[in-house]
C-alpha cells in the first residue's frame, strides 16, 4: 500500500483534463476578448476560475493539508495569500495610510490556514470581497499606461503582476490537489 493517492481525473473525452471541455467554465466558445484590458481581464478571470476548481469539493482538513513538507503551503493557505495580496495592489494604488494585514504577521495567510470551516468560509469571503474591492478600484483606472500610487506605477504592471500571481499560484495548486487526491490539473 501506498500513501500516494492514485491519479485521477473527471474528464472522459480527455483524461488528462480537469474537466471535459464542455464542462469547463473557463472555456468559452466565443472570439477572444477585443483590446489589451478586456484580454487582460479574461485572463485573471480563467485564474480566479481554476484555483477556485482546485478547492471544489474539499474538506476543511483537505484544503488546510500542507501536501509539500516542509512548506506551509496548502490550498487554504493560497486562498488566504490572494485575498492578502489583493488587498495590497489596492494599497499600491490608493494614497494616504495603507489598509492593514488580513492576517497578521508575515506568513499569517499561511501559518493561520487551520482546518476548521469557520476558517475555510472567512478565507472564501475574504477573498471574493478583496478580488471586488480591487476590481473596483482598479475600474476607476482604465488607462493601462497611468500611473498609480506613491510609487508610481503603471496601472498595466498591475494587471500583469496580478496574472502572474494567480497563475504562479494556480500552478502550486495543481501539485497540491494531485497531492491530496490524486486529481490531475489541465
Amino acid at each position: 500500500m501506498s500513501d500516494v493517492p492514485e491519479r485521477w481525473s473527471q474528464a472522459n473525452v480527455y483524461p488528462d483534463m480537469w474537466a471535459d471541455p464542455d464542462q469547463d467554465p473557463r472555456n468559452n466558445d466565443g472570439a477572444s476578448p477585443d483590446g489589451e484590458l478586456a484580454t487582460l481581464q479574461d485572463y485573471l478571470r480563467d485564474y480566479r476560475l481554476t484555483l477556485q476548481m482546485k478547492c471544489e469539493g474539499l474538506d476543511p482538513e483537505q484544503l488546510a493539508r500542507r501536501s509539500v513538507p516542509p512548506s506551509n503551503m496548502s490550498l487554504l493557505g493560497l486562498l488566504r495569500h490572494l485575498a492578502e495580496v489583493e488587498r495590497d495592489w489596492r494599497n499600491w494604488i490608493r494614497p494616504g495610510n495603507p489598509a492593514p494585514k488580513l492576517y497578521g504577521a508575515r506568513d499569517g495567510d499561511f501559518d493561520g490556514a487551520v482546518a476548521e470551516q469557520a476558517i475555510v468560509d472567512s478565507a472564501f469571503a475574504d477573498l471574493a470581497r478583496e478580488q471586488a474591492a480591487t476590481d473596483t478600484a482598479l475600474a476607476t483606472h482604465p488607462d493601462l499606461g497611468e500611473r498609480v500610487g506613491k510609487d508610481s506605477i503603471a496601472v498595466r504592471a498591475l494587471w500583469v503582476h496580478r496574472i502572474e500571481e494567480y497563475a504562479r499560484h494556480c500552478g502550486h495548486a495543481d501539485l497540491l490537489r494531485e497531492c491530496i487526491d490524486g486529481r490531475v490539473g489541465q
